[in-house]
């Protein structure tokens, strides 16, 4: 995790004050680039506890097209709650707390259809882009025609950014075949990031990109590979800035590893088929999230 840290320090120290969109204020620089070898670890910080748990529940939300909270709730996953409680708070001008929003989103199917809705976020763009499947068309394709370099998937669509609850900050991936000597074939992934919220929601990606090359690679037969991440607006906001001094303070323990159960098809994975093995971590570091 030494790669991550020393990203993070040198936003730390080399990033400009830059005003933001939620009014925060942010330390950021533009451009960087991080890559994770799979065959050593699975990136899960170790310098703080990272919830493994709502990583698993947003990445199969995505896989299965879900654009609506209503799932993640149900699983106590609050982390898409912030955007439609605002949105419901602005509308109505009623002071409901985000307990009172989530249980009304849980009991009532229809306040849910009306303000537990998302838009045509990520999950809507894998799998129903324009009416392409994207993920299923990702699958075929690794396995038939693996050095194909057209491998890659889009959450960026111009015509719908507007009507999403948030424009996709991580908004494309690509894979990658490579042979071998004396081994299976590996799966790598790069993917790209237009705004990164460094202390929170970097180590989300990381470790949710990581189970989707898992994921992908149990599906076609590969062993994961590589893992790159290349940011443009890589920023820490103002309010984390301690709790990032903190974190470089402390010393990384060694990474955890990962199994999967093989599932029928990649859209059929539950969280009982994924297995995190010897996570070792520091306590957590809460910090407020910038809507």
């Amino acid at each position: 995790m030494q790669t991550y840290l020393s990203y993070l320090s040198r936003i730390l120290h080399e990033g400009t004050r830059t005003p933001d969109r939620t009014g925060t204020g942010t330390l950021s620089v533009f451009g960087a680039h991080l890559s994770f070898d799979l065959q050593q670890g699975f990136p899960l910080l170790t310098t703080k506890r990272v919830w493994m748990r709502g990583i698993v529940a947003e990445l199969l939300w995505f896989l299965d097209g879900g654009t609506n909270i209503c799932p993640l709730v149900e699983q106590g996953v609050s982390i898409w709650t912030d955007w439609p409680l605002r949105r419901y708070r602005e509308a109505t001008g009623e002071a409901i707390s985000q307990d009172d929003f989530e249980q009304r989103i849980c009991d009532d199917a229809d306040f849910a259809a009306e303000w537990g809705e998302l838009g045509p976020v990520y999950g809507k763009q894998w799998r129903n882009f324009d009416g392409v499947d994207q993920l299923a068309r990702l699958v075929e394709g690794l396995r038939f025609n693996p050095h194909s370099r057209r491998h890659l998937v889009s959450a960026w669509h111009p015509a719908q950014v507007d009507a999403m609850a948030l424009p996709p900050c991580h908004y494309a991936f690509q894979c990658h075949v490579e042979s071998v000597p004396d081994g299976p074939d590996r799966l790598s992934l790069m993917w790209q990031q237009r705004s990164v919220d460094s202390f929170l929601g970097l180590p989300f990606n990381m470790a949710s990109y990581a189970l989707l090359t898992h994921l992908l690679a149990d599906q076609t037969g590969y062993a994961p590979g590589m893992l790159h991440f290349s940011g443009g607006n890589c920023h820490i906001y103002e309010n984390h800035r301690e709790q990032v001094r903190t974190q470089l303070q402390r010393t990384p323990y060694a990474l955890p590893t990962l199994t999967v159960d093989t599932a029928p098809s990649l859209f059929d994975y539950t969280p009982e088929h994924i297995h995190l093995h010897d996570y070792t971590h520091h306590p957590a570091l809460p910090a407020p999230i910038a809507v």
